[in-house]
C-alpha cells in the first residue's frame, strides 16, 4: 500500500502504466451496494451530507468507511434497516452484496466487510382518506 492512501492494482504488468483507485472510489461501490439490498432503509450520515443531499447532490459514500491496510481493504457499512425485516439476514445479504460488488467491478477481496445498524426506521402510514380543505 502507498502513504497517500491509494490503492495500487498489480495484478497485471502489460508495460501501459499501472492503475491506482482511491478509496472513495471503493466507498461509493460499497454504498451503492450497500442501499441496493432490500430492507436497508437508509445510509447513515452527518448533518453536511444531508444539507448537501437536500441541494440536490447524491453523496452515495455516505455511512462507508475504507481502511486500507497491509492485511487488506476492511469496510465499515453504517445502515438503518426498515421494522420487521430480519437483520442478520439483511446484513448478510449487504456483506454479501458489497464483497461481490468490489470483486466485480475492482477485482478486489475485502478482507472484512463490518456493517453496523445503527437504527431502525417505521414504516409511516398514510391518511385512508384525505382532508378536503374547504371544509
Amino acid at each position: 500500500m502507498s502513504e497517500n492512501n491509494i490503492l495500487e492494482m498489480s495484478q497485471s504488468h502489460t508495460g501501459l502504466g499501472k492503475v491506482e483507485i482511491a478509496p472513495e472510489v471503493i466507498e461509493v461501490i460499497a454504498g451503492i451496494a450497500a442501499s441496493e439490498v432490500e430492507g436497508v432503509s437508509q445510509m447513515r450520515g452527518n448533518f453536511a451530507s444531508g444539507v448537501v443531499e437536500r441541494l440536490g447532490k447524491k453523496n452515495h459514500g455516505k455511512g462507508v468507511k475504507v481502511e486500507l491496510s497491509e492485511e487488506g481493504i476492511k469496510v465499515d457499512v453504517y445502515c438503518t434497516m426498515k421494522f420487521g425485516v430480519s437483520i442478520p439476514t439483511v446484513a448478510q445479504k449487504v456483506q454479501d452484496n458489497i464483497r461481490q460488488a468490489l470483486l466485480n467491478m475492482t477485482a478486489l477481496d475485502a478482507e472484512e466487510v463490518n456493517i453496523h445498524i445503527v437504527g431502525i426506521v417505521f414504516e409511516t402510514q398514510k391518511p385512508e382518506a384525505d382532508i378536503d380543505p374547504e371544509m
